[in-house]
């Protein structure tokens, strides 16, 4: 009951790339790269323990961009060849790679990352890979000619890579689809269908995460244009909750997401978001605890685990260190509740 995990990426140390600065590039090169990702696993996976945090991740220390990191070992994609485009219905524009054939993975893309975290975390452990929908909204399209079918495409590589992590002894693997908050009727449409597709066989737990993003000056203002209650989960929950997906990781702490729609997931283990990501002010662990006592209105204290809003990666690590213990504090103090 009241279990903890966190979203997945957490910021990397100084010396690994520049702190508090999203998709940052490598200050290392080569073998002295490969032990740094391994240093960083290290020290946040010592980090997650020592708060407290009972499904832990390597915090993505491996990647520079948690859909890139991906897309970097899949053939079919020219890097060279840069497409404008307006990312998530065009909060903003960026110069991305663009698919020019069939897509196919090169090789195991995480394997070595999630074989050394396995080896040094007795805890639960999670890996998040991109969802299909959050892939088709973060590269370019010059092959399928439909999203659709560009989705299900990359689903069947996510699927081939999630079966071989399961196997590595993965307990969790988690689909990060922030595109599911933007285009709700692809959702129902096709982004169900794929994102099953990328799940198809497992057999330990999956996830699917849907926030509103990290806190940056893009999703900050955005979420302005919102209005008084963010509803967008109301759309796609009932689709979701249908799917074969067993947990949905959800943003709700410092956000107008009404908590009453967690009632929409009723055949899912739900990790509410109880930490903030857009703000460096560290909760205090009441808070946490309160915006879980609020998710229990709507379902049973089994069903929920206390998460972070989505990634803490551009926060201060200091911080981050602080709220990862602030998260399992609060979750500590629920279960002394429900005793």
């Amino acid at each position: 009951m009241f279990q903890t995990t966190i979203a997945g990426s957490l910021p990397k140390p100084s010396w690994l790339a520049e702190p508090e600065k999203l998709w940052a590039p490598w200050r290392l090169q080569g073998e002295e790269l490969i032990s740094g990702k391994r240093d960083a696993t290290l020290v946040w996976l010592k980090e997650q323990e020592d708060a407290g945090i009972d499904i832990v991740t390597d915090g993505e220390q491996s990647r520079i961009h948690f859909v890139h990191g991906f897309l970097e070992r899949v053939d079919g994609i020219d890097w060279a060849k840069k497409t404008r485009m307006g990312i998530r219905n065009n909060r903003y524009e960026v110069d991305v790679p663009t698919v020019t054939g069939v897509v196919k993975r090169k090789g195991p893309v995480h394997t070595d990352d999630m074989r050394f975290a396995r080896a040094h975390t007795r805890r639960g452990l999670k890996i998040e890979l991109p969802g299909p929908m959050t892939i088709c909204d973060t590269i370019a399209d010059a092959h399928y000619g439909r999203r659709a079918d560009l989705a299900m495409a990359f689903a069947k590589l996510l699927n081939e890579e999630a079966r071989e992590l399961e196997a590595l002894g993965v307990d969790v693997i988690q689909l990060d689809e922030p595109a599911f908050n933007v285009f709700m009727d692809d959702v129902k449409e096709w982004g169900i269908a794929a994102l099953e597709e990328a799940v198809r066989g497992l057999t330990c737990k999956t996830a699917v995460h849907i926030c509103y993003g990290y806190g940056i000056d893009a999703n900050i203002k955005w979420k302005e244009t919102l209005g008084s209650e963010w509803r967008q989960y109301e759309e796609i929950f009932p689709a979701i909750n249908n799917s074969r997906i067993e947990m949905v990781s959800l943003e709700c702490a410092g956000s107008k997401v009404p908590m009453s729609l967690i009632s929409l997931l009723s055949d899912k283990q739900i990790m509410v978001g109880a930490i903030d990501v857009a703000t460096n002010r560290v909760e205090t662990p009441e808070e946490v605890a309160s915006v879980l006592k609020a998710a229990t209105q709507y379902a049973s204290p089994s069903r929920i685990l206390g998460c972070s809003n989505c990634g803490l990666a551009p926060l201060p690590r200091d911080v981050a260190a602080a709220k990862l213990n602030a998260l399992a504090a609060g979750a500590a103090l629920m279960r002394k509740q429900m005793a």
